[in-house]
């Protein structure tokens, strides 16, 4: 990591932002999972979130300017079944990016860190990741394109004083419903999270995995940012929209709340005044 750092900034000079999100993981019931494929995955998605932090770190801190953004999920909140490796890998991020702010803070730092928790992405990891179930492994529903969850990476990099982003709506919903009704969440989940995650269709057994090693360079050609789900994914988030305008949302909100106290309150008085006038 220190060595790719390196490069970037002889090439295009000191680095401003550094966006953590690589990741690979492996679709099976926990008890499934083979320690080296444990081991493997949580290197990627945890540990190369680490590596990737300290050297930016390297680099920001003495300049006292920069941010780190890492790509988080719903599920570093909410876990879901079949995917225990990768839920504890982004749990694991968010503690560790908590305690990171922290210390910043304590040193009075100008280098930021914020975290842009992501829904299910139409991305071609679903066609190539590790898995173990009988049926093709899809993301829970609703899907959105990976250009929304780039919208949204791209605003916090803009925008880091916010602790953390909370991007499409069903990420909303999920960490609202984790913090208010966790357990029932684990009833529901356990009763519809297998299905909701695999299509109708077989697996095909000969197909490539990218766990020890990426697929495009396997195949020698980039599979591009879209999965094989297009058809029913989201190209806008109108929560994505709104978060990025709240503050003129809630000015709106509050001068039209003010408009219709001022028109309330005239009601009231036209009412009072005719009853004064029938007495």
């Amino acid at each position: 990591m220190d060595s790719a750092a390196q490069q970037v900034e002889d090439r295009f000079g000191p680095i401003d932002v550094w966006v953590n999100a690589a990741f690979t993981t492996v679709f099976a019931p926990a008890t499934e999972i083979r320690p080296d494929e444990l081991r493997r995955a949580t290197e990627v998605t945890y540990f190369g979130f680490v590596h990737g932090t300290q050297a930016a770190l390297r680099r920001m801190l003495p300049r006292d300017r920069g941010t780190v953004v890492q790509v988080g999920s719903a599920l570093a909140y909410r876990s879901v079944p079949l995917q225990a490796v990768y839920c504890g890998a982004k749990a694991a991020i968010r503690g560790f990016t908590d305690s990171l702010r922290c210390e910043l803070m304590h040193d009075g730092s100008r280098v930021r860190v914020t975290m842009a928790h992501l829904p299910g992405v139409n991305t071609p990891q679903f066609s190539w990741v590790l898995t173990r179930l009988p049926r093709h492994p899809r993301p829970v529903a609703p899907v959105y394109q990976p250009e929304v969850a780039a919208e949204g990476i791209l605003y916090a990099a803009d925008h880091p004083e916010r602790r953390e982003y909370w991007i499409g709506g069903s990420t909303v919903a999920t960490l609202l419903g984790q913090r208010f009704a966790a357990g029932l969440l684990d009833r529901y989940l356990a009763r519809t999270g297998y299905d909701s995650q695999q299509t109708d269709e077989p697996v095909d057994p000969s197909r490539a995995v990218n766990l020890w090693k990426p697929v495009d360079d396997a195949h020698g050609a980039d599979h591009g940012p879209h999965g094989v789900f297009d058809r029913e994914a989201h190209s806008r988030s109108p929560q994505l929209w709104a978060s990025r305008h709240r503050r003129p949302l809630a000015l709106g909100a509050a001068a039209g709340g003010a408009v219709g106290a001022v028109l309330a309150a005239g009601l009231r008085g036209s009412l009072g005044a005719a009853r004064k006038k029938r007495r």
